[in-house]
């Protein structure tokens, strides 16, 4: 019997890759790392072993597959979303989180979800795992960064349509992401005096105005009033050139001013090894980098690299909080 806090693993929606990514990766790390599967025994494969776990007894966790039982409306059909089964995706996050909040699992790692089936089946209001997590712990600002052993970027915008960028970027956003990105790393990652470079907005960071002008005033201004503050902090660069390989090694993280400026860079370098780290929450969330592929599900050719990343992530942050204490 292992002794210690165990990694909720949450189930995510059961008709994708989350359960066939997490188990390839259980076998890969085995009792190395305490973990417990947050979801339905009855999606399991057939006749695979379980023992079930209780927050009751938190630090028991016995060699082998322990689940945190989820009842679900249905059986996963692998690859066919089923809306009745919404309920029992969000139960998997809010006892996870729950049980990370109260002490009694370490920390949580994200299966993925499809955000359009939770709208149908739960009315799910958030736009994804980050801001409701944020929600759930009672935080109002969380950052999503995506981290890989080469990389480590921060969008500023997520899901949101392009045409929304410029107006979703102000001053209190970009300082409030920016404090916590600083911080994130410093509690995180063990980096005393975290390097952050800004991608700028427009085309070569507007060019000295002839390609926009708010990489000039506005981003550049934010930029010199938090470095005045002591961080560690530079740009607005132009993105085109942030993120070859001589590059990478002046900063620590690259903030992108939206979604594809972060991730395709990273997903370039890594594609199946990348991980989503939450910054700015009392508790340890991460989550592979990709969704639910429904479309390859139970097929056997899911790459499980991108779990294997965000469950030793989780631990090696769980360990740098409790370094850090």
């Amino acid at each position: 019997m292992t002794q210690g806090l165990p990694l909720a693993i949450t189930c995510g929606d059961p008709a994708g890759v989350g359960l066939e990514v997490f188990l390839a990766a259980f076998k890969k790390i085995g009792n190395e790392i305490p973990v417990v599967w947050f979801g339905d025994g009855r999606h399991l494969p057939n006749n695979m072993p379980f023992t079930t776990w209780s927050p009751k007894t938190p630090h028991n966790i016995v060699p082998g597959l322990n689940i945190y039982q989820i009842d679900f409306t249905n059986p996963a059909v692998l690859g066919q979303a089923d809306p009745e089964n919404a309920k029992g995706v969000i139960s998997s996050i809010e006892k996870a989180t729950k049980f990370a909040k109260s002490g009694q699992v370490s920390g949580i790692c994200t299966a993925p979800i499809n955000k359009k089936n939770l709208k149908v089946g739960t009315n799910f209001k958030f736009s994804g795992h980050t801001e409701y997590l944020a929600y759930l712990c009672g935080v109002k600002s969380a950052v999503m960064m995506l981290t890989c052993s080469e990389l480590k970027v921060v969008p500023l915008t997520i899901h949101i349509p392009i045409r929304d960028v410029p107006k979703a970027i102000t001053k209190e956003v970009f300082e409030t992401t920016v404090k916590i990105i600083h911080s994130g790393l410093i509690k995180d990652f063990g980096i005393k005096n975290p390097r952050i470079l800004v991608a700028g907005l427009n085309p070569h960071a507007s060019e000295g105005g002839s390609i926009g002008t708010e990489d000039i005033y506005h981003i550049r201004p934010w930029v010199s009033k938090l470095k005045s503050q002591g961080i560690s902090i530079s740009g607005p660069s132009s993105a085109d050139t942030m993120f070859h390989k001589r590059a990478r090694g002046d900063y620590d993280v690259a903030l992108c001013m939206y979604h594809d400026q972060a991730l395709i860079p990273i997903k370039t370098i890594d594609f199946f090894g990348g991980a989503n780290v939450t910054l700015g929450l009392p508790i340890v969330r991460t989550s592979p980098d990709h969704g639910t592929a429904f479309d390859i599900a139970g097929k056997g050719i899911a790459n499980e690299k991108s779990m294997v990343h965000a469950i030793r992530t989780a631990n090696l942050i769980i360990k740098s909080r409790r370094n850090a204490a």
